[in-house]
This record gives C-alpha cells, structure tokens and sequence, in this order.
C-alpha cells in the first residue's frame, strides 16, 4: 500500500468588513477561495506573491504559508501582525480576517 492522502478540508473564512464567509480549502490559497464568491472586481494581481494586491490581515486562526512573499509588500512587522497576502497562505482551520490594501474596495462594495 501507498502513502495515503490528506483528505481535502474545507473550512469557513469570515470578512470581518463585510461579516460575509466563504469555504476555503486547507490546501488552496484564502485568495483562490475567495474568488469563488463569484463577487465582481475581485482584482486577483499577479497570483505569486509580488504585487501585494490581495494583502489581508488575518483577526483570528491560524494560516500556512504555501508560497513566498515579497518582502517589498509584506515586512517582518506586517507578518507579525498578520498581515500577509492572500494569494500566499492556505487557512488551518476557521479563519477571520480583514481585507487591506487594493482588495478592499473590491470585497466592501
């Protein structure tokens, strides 16, 4: 018998601008989730971490970071704050977090 996988959790992300939630998979970006929503102008930038596009701050839980910031957009103290960019962290559980930067007009209209 082979390793056996993780299986695939979802799990509810809350926007404390809005109260609205989606699901989220543990193992895709907060970011990928939220475009789900199907809101109009979500701006999703370059996907990799280099634009700050989708910067967030997570409120409450924990997340995993699944690719590399740039340190350009995300600073020691903006990590730890919890301030970190969508794109690049996968929730562990039930997240909250607010939306900051370019995102928000998009996610609060």
């Amino acid at each position: 018998m082979g390793v056996q996988a993780e299986p695939r959790t979802a799990v509810m992300v809350r926007i404390t601008d809005t109260g609205e939630s989606y699901k989220c998979h543990t193992d895709e970006s907060l970011l990928t989730g939220m475009h789900r929503m199907g809101k109009r102008g979500i701006p999703v930038g370059c996907r990799g971490g280099g634009c700050s596009v989708c910067k967030v701050q997570v409120v409450a839980g924990a997340y995993s970071q699944i690719r590399a910031m740039s340190r350009e957009y995300v600073s020691e103290e903006d990590l730890a704050h919890g301030r970190v960019l969508a794109c690049c962290v996968a929730p562990r559980g039930e997240i909250e977090l607010a939306v900051i930067g370019k995102l928000n007009k998009a996610v609060t209209r």
